[in-house]
């Protein structure tokens, strides 16, 4: 994982993300060591980017109790908002590898 990295203007992001290089299986967001899931009063969004150059990758959330959904895949240069509700986690899973940017919105 990288650390957080300021966005230039050019990319239409106006907020710090976080890019993270999927190799297997990662949290986006989240953890597999998270025992409740998390419900907030204004649930968060968090907003993710596949790489152009990246690989297509699968996504999903996780519960507390180890259910996984898998939501769909996202092609290079794809993304996707996901509302962080009642789940104790989100996942990328990618064959090969790519990065993947994140940036949570409240």
């Amino acid at each position: 994982m990288r650390a957080t990295q300021p966005v230039l203007p050019s990319d239409g992001w106006n907020h710090a993300t976080q890019t993270i290089r999927v190799r297997g299986t990662v949290f986006l967001w989240g953890s597999a060591g998270v025992t409740k899931n998390l419900s907030f009063q204004k649930p968060p969004t968090l907003h993710v980017c596949n790489d152009v150059h990246g690989e297509a990758i699968t996504f999903g959330t996780r519960t507390a109790s180890g259910k996984k959904t898998n939501l769909g895949t996202l092609k290079p240069g794809e993304w996707i908002s996901i509302q962080l509700q009642n789940i104790s986690g989100v996942f990328a899973t990618c064959k090969l590898e790519s990065d993947v940017r994140c940036l949570i919105e409240s």
